[in-house]
């Protein structure tokens, strides 16, 4: 669908994403091509948490690019890398935000305006008005998502009472803490790894479909 992200008529919803694509003047191609490939059309059909990233670094690059500062190859991806990636030490990290500061970019700023997958599907879904065919095998992926994503944070619940717990009756030392529960698979095959929800949503790893099992079911 052709939208143009800077008609916000009143019949439109509220979008961060497409006020972040106006105010960083990327135009409307790019909102297309992000649609383009959620829905696979004509190509192999991206995650939104793939299309979130990308769309993080194309912000962080304009950013950049209005500051004069170096966007040569594998250099957006690497910045990016070091702000977001939880791999990353906190030295790292903030070594690349005093760099970028020096360089006369607002990182905070450009980090306020970086969006979640969460804002990249309302603006897909509520915003442009895409939509992709589901199959009943998609069906299941979010039935099996959204099973996860429940005993996950039951996990995260009950951890966080434990530790508190412990923490009050001072049976451990622990300050002011954030709980991070992390799921990730590793395919032994492809050695490719990814988080669970980037992987059931992404449709799996990188390995290719087995054919030989389908001539066998006949």
């Amino acid at each position: 669908m052709d939208t143009d992200e800077t008609d916000d008529g009143p019949e439109r919803p509220n979008s961060k994403v497409a006020r972040v694509i106006k105010a960083y003047d990327l135009g409307p191609e790019f909102g297309q091509r992000l649609e383009r490939l959620w829905t696979g059309e004509g190509e192999r059909r991206h995650s939104l948490r793939d299309l979130a990233d990308r769309f993080n670094r194309r912000v962080l690059e304009a950013a950049m690019t209005a500051a004069g500062a170096s966007t040569l190859d594998g250099e957006v991806e690497n910045v990016y890398r070091l702000l977001t990636d939880d791999e990353v030490s906190s030295g790292m990290r903030t070594e690349a935000r005093v760099r970028l500061e020096r360089e006369g970019i607002d990182i905070d700023s450009v980090e306020r305006d970086f969006v979640t997958y969460q804002a990249i599907r309302s603006y897909l879904k509520e915003y442009r008005g895409a939509e992709y065919e589901r199959s009943s095998d998609a069906d299941r992926v979010e039935n099996a998502t959204q099973s996860i994503q429940r005993l996950r944070s039951r996990a995260a619940t009950v951890t966080e009472g434990n530790l508190e717990q412990l923490q009050g009756n001072e049976h451990i030392t622990l300050g002011e803490f954030r709980l991070l529960v992390e799921m990730s698979v590793l395919c032994e095959e492809c050695g490719a790894q990814y988080g669970i929800d980037d992987l059931l949503e992404r449709g799996g790893c990188d390995c290719q479909p087995d054919s030989s099992n389908a001539d066998t079911a006949e």
